[in-house]
């Protein structure tokens, strides 16, 4: 979000501290990860711009939103923490043998 107008640059701004704190939302899950990285005010102005790219391509192409839930990093990096978190131990020394569990 750089140069725009003022007054959607401060509405956006409110919508992400909104969206924020918005129980199971994909903002709310994006909002601490760049928190702890960046710090507050930059996770909004982040959220604010996932935000402002959200209504464009909903305005643009005409979908309804689709919220891709609180655990949508958590989905997506599964697999890669799998495989960090065995060569981790692997690297310890140990031998590690991965199987599913049953429900």
């Amino acid at each position: 979000m750089r140069k725009g107008a003022p007054w959607l640059k401060a509405t956006l701004l409110q919508c992400a501290w909104a969206a924020a704190r918005t129980k199971g939302s994909y903002f709310q899950a994006q909002f601490p990860r760049l928190m702890r990285r960046r710090g507050s005010k930059k996770a909004a102005c982040a959220v604010a711009a996932s935000i402002l790219t959200t209504a464009y391509h909903m305005l643009r192409n005409g979908p309804l939103y689709q919220d891709f839930g609180a655990d949508h990093f958590h989905r997506n990096n599964m697999t890669a923490q799998t495989n960090r978190l065995v060569k981790r131990l692997h690297d310890l020394g140990y031998t590690v043998e991965l199987s599913t569990r049953a429900a």
